[in-house]
């Protein structure tokens, strides 16, 4: 039988390797999310997302269609911030909006720097940029079916 020590460790370790444990544990202990865990579809998850990262004022936002072309999610969404803190704060506002009213917990990588900060929601994939990295990295040309743009892209549904 394993000491309490061992057993402390071992649940450490378990929180550590838990993908969910960070957003687990950002919720203080007795408080509540406003929304339960909802169902909802990934269109309704991208038209939430679209809404919101208009009223967040992201420019040039693009969405592309990933069903059938990969199993990371069914779309991705490309958006530009004017700056670093902005790139951060639309990342930010987005993922507590989701947590409030679908009760959904969002994976978010980048945030500190405010360079390119991905947030995975599952079904859909939002890449927030500065303009300067955005144009670097290109994933749009990487994403988009061959011969599209970013307003054939953006205006397809």
């Amino acid at each position: 039988m394993p000491s309490a020590g061992a057993l402390s460790a071992c649940h450490k370790e378990d929180n550590v390797l838990s993908l969910n444990f960070e957003a687990a544990s950002a919720v203080p202990v007795g408080a509540t999310m406003t929304a339960a865990p909802t169902q909802v579809t990934s269109e309704e998850l991208l038209a939430l997302i679209l809404t919101q990262l208009e009223d967040d004022k992201a420019e040039d936002v693009v969405q592309i269609d990933l069903r059938g072309k990969t199993a990371i999610g069914d779309y991705m969404v490309i958006c530009s911030g004017r700056s670093s803190r902005q790139v951060s704060s639309i990342a930010e506002k987005l993922a507590d909006h989701l947590k409030q009213d679908f009760g959904r917990l969002s994976r978010i990588e980048g945030k500190e720097t405010g360079d390119w900060v991905l947030i995975d929601t599952g079904d859909v994939i939002v890449h927030v940029f500065r303009p300067e990295v955005r144009e670097f990295y290109q994933l749009e040309k990487m994403w988009l079916p061959a011969g599209a743009t970013h307003t054939t892209a953006a205006t397809s549904a």
